[in-house]
């Protein structure tokens, strides 16, 4: 396979998606940036990167923040494409292959990019529907649950309209990471 096979513009370093087995994805960073190292291909295998989030959970009555894959069996590497380096790539233990057709890599967008490494609370948000019930984690109305009546995701808020004492209900306006869906 020729560098021109793999990616015209060989020279200029990209990222790329590399598809791994699941539960393998720190290892086959760990794997790469050695190989990178062992091979002296720091200057074509250039970065490694695993796309983490911040997920809100409650654990024995307590909130704890815990990191979370967001995309469970791929790896992130900026990476100039040559035969070398995606034949370092292509054989590290754990790599099950490139992202693209016919296994050939197709680089990211910088947008692209972006939006896989940014962990924001829209994401969170676009996972609520109005109508769900969710408890309220933190501040004046913690444990208290409601029913979505609103989601703002441009501004990380819920509407929210809270069951309080004696059966009243009152709307109030929360931040999406003080709530977590009743299950």
């Amino acid at each position: 396979m020729s560098q021109q096979d793999l990616n015209p513009n060989a020279q200029t370093p990209a990222w790329y998606v590399v598809h791994t087995y699941s539960g393998y994805e720190n290892k086959v960073k760990d794997n790469l940036e050695k190989a990178a190292e062992n091979n002296r291909m720091q200057h074509l295998i250039q970065e490694v990167e695993v796309p983490m989030e911040e997920i809100a959970e409650i654990k024995n009555g307590k909130r704890i923040v815990t990191q979370h894959k967001t995309f469970p069996g791929y790896v992130l590497v900026k990476m100039i494409i040559t035969s070398e380096s995606w034949y370092v790539v292509r054989n590290t233990r754990g790599v099950t292959g490139f992202v693209g057709p016919e296994s050939k890599p197709v680089p990211l967008t910088d947008e692209e990019f972006e939006t896989m490494m940014s962990s924001q609370p829209q994401a969170e948000a676009t996972k609520l529907v109005v109508g769900e019930e969710i408890r309220i984690l933190s501040g004046p109305l913690e444990n208290f649950t409601g029913i979505v009546e609103a989601v703002d995701v441009i501004h990380g808020k819920l509407q929210v309209k809270v069951k309080m004492f004696l059966g009243r209900e009152m709307q109030v306006e929360i931040e999406l990471d003080q709530t977590e869906k009743v299950v």
